[in-house]
């Protein structure tokens, strides 16, 4: 509907125009752009969430707790036997997902959980040492989370130590200004592959005595900022109206003009 009361307001201009600017006079330039006039007053209304095209697929309920960390290439885990020391070894996770154990060889052990690989190992020892004491442990390692949307610099990140949603974005060059800071989505695989979606917002960060909803990231977390409304009126501008017209004119959206 909106749409379709610029698109009226310029057809209205353009045939005003027909003769020269001069005779079209101020009341009627002023009553051609009443429609855009009243459009940039308007408060901008919060983009529904379905807007943002997540609709057609099927989330399962958001869950703040973590699945069992499953391993991934590139891990490191450290591998201890206090009754054989000289096994004792960090081992890297290789590109086909399998590590070398010392003395019995290479095992699968990506997209596992560390007690699952941990008991397979011991069964695996158990074959040649006696009442074998095997411990494992994952070495921490950067987080890869992916920042998109209207962000200064959208691409895959690491993060390092306690990572968060405003802390990514940050990373990723922060906010443009076309950005909805409120409606901000992250998307998450949980348990069996299932993948979770929920919005926060983060402009309480930035205003004094709010607290934010920072939400903590985990390994492969998508982070994704929207437009903001007041940036698609603007971007409608410039596309069908602006770029169209056989004559330039500055609007205002907010006090500042475009």
């Amino acid at each position: 509907m909106r749409a379709r009361k610029l698109l009226l307001a310029a057809s209205a201009l353009m045939l005003t125009g027909c003769g020269t600017m001069a005779e079209m006079g101020d009341a009627s330039f002023a009553s051609a752009f009443a429609p855009i006039r009243d459009l940039a007053k308007r408060p901008a209304a919060a983009p529904a969430e379905e807007d943002y095209g997540f609709q057609d697929i099927g989330y399962a309920a958001w869950n703040d707790a973590e699945p069992s960390y499953q391993l991934f290439p590139g891990d490191e885990i450290d591998l201890q036997i206090p009754s054989a020391p000289e096994l004792n070894k960090v081992l890297t996770v290789q590109p086909d997902g399998r590590v070398s154990l010392p003395l019995v060889g290479p095992m699968m052990v990506a997209a596992r959980p560390i007690e699952q690989v941990r008991a397979d190992a011991a069964r695996l020892y158990a074959r040649e040492l006696r009442r074998p004491q095997i411990e494992m442990s994952v070495k921490a390692q950067p987080i890869k989370v992916f920042v998109g949307g209207e962000v200064g610099q959208p691409a895959v990140y690491d993060m390092i130590g306690d990572g968060d949603a405003l802390r990514a974005i940050i990373q990723a060059g922060g906010f443009k200004t076309s950005a909805d800071m409120k409606k901000v989505v992250i998307i998450r695989r949980g348990e069996g592959g299932t993948a979770m979606m929920r919005t926060a917002d983060l402009s309480k960060a930035f205003r004094h005595g709010d607290q934010p909803d920072f939400v903590p990231l985990a390994r492969g977390d998508v982070v994704y900022v929207p437009r903001s409304g007041v940036a698609q009126v603007g971007l409608f501008m410039q596309q069908y109206l602006r770029d169209a017209l056989p004559f330039t004119f500055n609007y205002a959206i907010n006090g500042n003009y475009q």
